[in-house]
């Protein structure tokens, strides 16, 4: 029978640790690499795709954009839905989606919204507006009050008619207005704003405001 030394035996078990974590880290990057792959082959254009762990065994999370999808380790399949912890009543699916969202928003080009600010804000709220939307005209009407209080209001474009609409001719034509707060501001009335035509940011807001669930 052989016997092991209490050195020698520690130095195997550590040894098998390694190697047991090594394993399991290779295994981990194959699956994610193998998901990654037949993501790509599904959606070719999609910006980035980024594979994570769940707190679910041999489910990982898939990030394609702005969406969260899960697959199974194997690669084999895609779930669409969300994760809620039973024990916590907490939707896991929600707080990855807010963590992608903050880091969207706080990248986003300030230069690229039309503003309305206190010289010194105390918040800031970032709103994607709909130049016939009732609710979002209520709002602009009470644009003084809010600057009032120390809270400014940045607007980005999002015509819930779409694209090929006249909600988001209009909201061209406010983006290309030499005065866009006037602009926006007298096109919230109900009047037509001056058709005008430039570069703009509107359909790319607008499928943003979509990513993120507006």
């Amino acid at each position: 029978m052989r016997t092991f030394k209490h050195g020698a035996w520690a130095t195997l078990m550590v040894t098998g640790t390694i190697l047991v974590s090594t394993q399991i880290v290779a295994q981990e990057e194959g699956s994610a690499s193998a998901i990654e792959s037949k993501i790509r082959a599904l959606a070719p254009a999609a910006e980035s795709i980024a594979i994570s762990e769940t707190p679910i065994d041999g489910l990982l999370q898939v990030q394609v954009n702005n969406e969260i999808y899960y697959a199974s380790s194997d690669a084999k399949y895609l779930v669409i839905g969300r994760i809620m912890d039973l024990d916590t009543r907490e939707n896991i699916t929600d707080q990855a989606k807010a963590g992608l969202r903050k880091d969207v928003l706080e990248g986003l080009d300030r230069s690229q919204q039309i503003s309305f600010s206190p010289s010194a804000p105390d918040y800031e709220l970032l709103v994607f507006t709909d130049i016939d939307c009732g609710y979002c005209r209520k709002l602009h009407e009470q644009i003084d009050e809010y600057m009032a209080a120390g809270i400014a209001i940045n607007y980005m474009a999002f015509p819930r008619a779409g694209i090929a609409s006249h909600s988001y001719d209009k909201f061209v034509s406010v983006w290309c207005a030499d005065d866009q707060q006037a602009a926006i501001t007298l096109a919230k009335t109900g009047a037509e704003p001056e058709p005008q035509q430039c570069e703009n940011p509107i359909s790319k807001q607008y499928e943003l405001g979509r990513e993120l669930g507006v």
